[in-house]
């Protein structure tokens, strides 16, 4: 059964406290990386590793392509936090688990995030492989009163209603299309909206349809809920989608997306995403 038991201040403040204790290092960098793209985790220099079944009160990830690890460490010069392998609401997680390590992160000092996910193209101008700049974002179930926001308010996280007039940083934005221009990889981006379903099912074609029709660019099953609690703590976010497949919106007789195909296409551009988000986190002061 979902727990729908949010967690306190005092209880992330107990995770954040272990980890401090753990290691020296003082992040003001989150990382999220999404399916098939944890290869970031390659590149982090003075690397120190924990196992999420090693984290006291950590759910753990069971999708594979998540590895289950946080990651402390340098890239680009810049103290570092990353999330390799997320958690889902389809897993059995509760939404506040599966917001529960960015809460962390915020306990032990970061200032920006960055979400990478795998998604489906709900915008027919986009192709697999090509890379969505998250402009903002519609979360169905958040809609329905399952947020991770819900329940009492503690002032000493944020506010009681937070504003989302600008969720993803629009300087964040300008700059990641910047980069992609000076390494050559404009021709793979896109900006768009993101579509949180709950998941594990991927759409009908009425679906999709409906996505369409209330003006997704792209649909995924993560994100929302880990961007919410950021933004509630007022951590600038940015977010990059990648087209893992093309959402079918129709009955004509083709191959239906898999998890196979999402996890192929993720190895095969993540290495842009990478470069991408390296030459970003230079040019943050």
């Amino acid at each position: 059964m979902i727990s729908h038991k949010s967690f306190s201040y005092e209880e992330v403040k107990e995770i954040s406290d272990h980890l401090l204790s753990k290691t020296k290092q003082r992040p003001t960098i989150g990382i999220v990386c999404g399916s098939g793209l944890g290869g970031l985790a390659d590149d982090i220099e003075s690397k120190e590793i924990f196992p999420y079944d090693d984290i006291p009160g950590f759910p753990l990830s069971t999708v594979k392509g998540h590895h289950g690890k946080l990651i402390f460490g340098v890239l680009e010069g810049k103290p570092i936090v990353c999330m390799q392998g997320r958690f889902h609401v389809y897993e059995g997680h509760s939404i506040y688990k599966t917001a529960l390590p960015i809460r962390v992160m915020v306990n032990l000092g970061i200032k920006y995030l960055f979400v990478t996910n795998a998604a489906g193209g709900i915008n027919k101008s986009f192709k697999v492989g090509d890379l969505m700049v998250i402009q903002d974002h519609i979360g169905l179930p958040l809609l329905n009163c399952v947020n991770p926001l819900v329940g009492l308010n503690d002032e000493r996280v944020g506010p009681r209603f937070p504003s989302f007039t600008e969720p993803y940083s629009k300087v964040l934005i300008k700059t990641i299309h910047e980069t992609a221009k000076e390494l050559g990889l404009s021709e793979f981006m896109r900006t768009g909206i993101y579509f949180m379903q709950s998941g594990p099912c991927f759409e009908t074609p009425a679906e999709v349809r409906f996505l369409h029709a209330v003006g997704a660019d792209a649909v995924g099953m993560s994100t929302v809920p880990e961007v919410v609690v950021a933004i509630h703590a007022g951590v600038k976010v940015a977010g990059i989608s990648l087209i893992t497949n093309q959402a079918i919106h129709d009955y004509e007789d083709r191959p239906p997306p898999n998890h196979e195909e999402v996890m192929a296409v993720g190895k095969q551009r993540s290495s842009d995403i990478i470069r991408i988000l390296r030459r970003v986190l230079s040019k943050i002061d």
